[in-house]
């Protein structure tokens, strides 16, 4: 007996306002889509990678150095493993992976590695508290990641006795959006949800709201972790809700679970 498709959820006509960015962001708004929803993209925040200098030349050729290599996005993974297929032909064994959450981890995986990775959730809290980097007196880390971000793994390790080096890979930055289309789509738009699926990201929003005089404190908050949930209750966002995971799918879900909610009953977020 073949299977039933899966039922879509019901985001018909819903306007919802992705600020990830890309590709991530046109592959989520393609989902609400599929939902029925109306989706529009601004993204605030944006990367590039970092050019190569003799320094992460080195380090890359000495990754059998390492015990434990952690990367911490998708994004991350995608530059380090380009690296290594540049110098290397074929990736050091020995070598412990890590992924903060299952999209990076699904980039890892896509090499034939076996990347460790929270059961549950997708933090840098989460990925501390696995078993294997709990004990690490004077083992190596490498820690791949943006030019610039939370110091926490990197700070928790090395007071567990760890040698962390930190391999920046990329920078993020705040993209130049014309006026009138910030307008456009904060004002007369109107998003009943925004996705912003860092505190980077949140912070990027808050900044041109203020700027830009629009009001979105009232609009579900799609946020990624309790920590930049109390950073938007903090702000004044009345409504952030973080989902069951980031995998797409489940953003969606989330999306049409919380406004069909806030629909039947008094008007505040499950």
């Amino acid at each position: 007996m073949a299977t039933p498709p899966a039922k879509l959820p019901d985001l018909q006509g819903r306007h919802i306002l992705i600020c990830r960015p890309e590709p991530e962001a046109s592959r989520l708004a393609q989902c609400f889509r599929e939902a029925g929803a109306v989706p529009r993209v601004l993204s605030l925040i944006e990367r590039e990678p970092l050019p190569e200098t003799p320094e992460r030349r080195t380090l890359i050729l000495s990754l059998d150095h390492y015990t434990h290599i952690i990367t911490v996005s998708p994004y991350a993974a995608r530059l380090l493993l380009d690296e290594v297929d540049t110098w290397w032909p074929q990736v050091p064994t020995g070598i412990r992976w890590y992924a903060v959450g299952a999209g990076s981890a699904a980039v890892l995986a896509e090499q034939g590695l076996s990347p460790r990775r929270p059961a549950q959730g997708w933090t840098s809290e989460a990925l501390l508290a696995l078993p294997s980097l709990a004990r690490i007196d004077g083992e190596r880390v490498l820690l791949a990641r943006g030019e610039d971000g939370r110091e926490l793994i990197r700070e928790t390790l090395e007071a567990r006795g760890a040698q962390v080096t930190v391999l920046p890979l990329y920078r993020r930055y705040l993209p130049d959006h014309p006026s009138d289309q910030i307008k456009r789509l904060l004002g007369d738009f109107a998003p009943e949800a925004i996705v912003t699926l860092s505190g980077e990201t949140l912070n990027n929003l808050i900044a041109l709201c203020a700027k830009s005089g629009h009001n979105l404190y009232d609009r579900l908050l799609i946020v990624p972790a309790d920590r930049v949930a109390d950073q938007a209750r903090t702000a004044g966002f009345k409504f952030p809700c973080i989902p069951g995971s980031l995998a797409d799918n489940d953003i969606v879900a989330t999306v049409a679970e919380q406004l069909n909610g806030r629909d039947g009953s008094s008007g505040t977020v499950k």
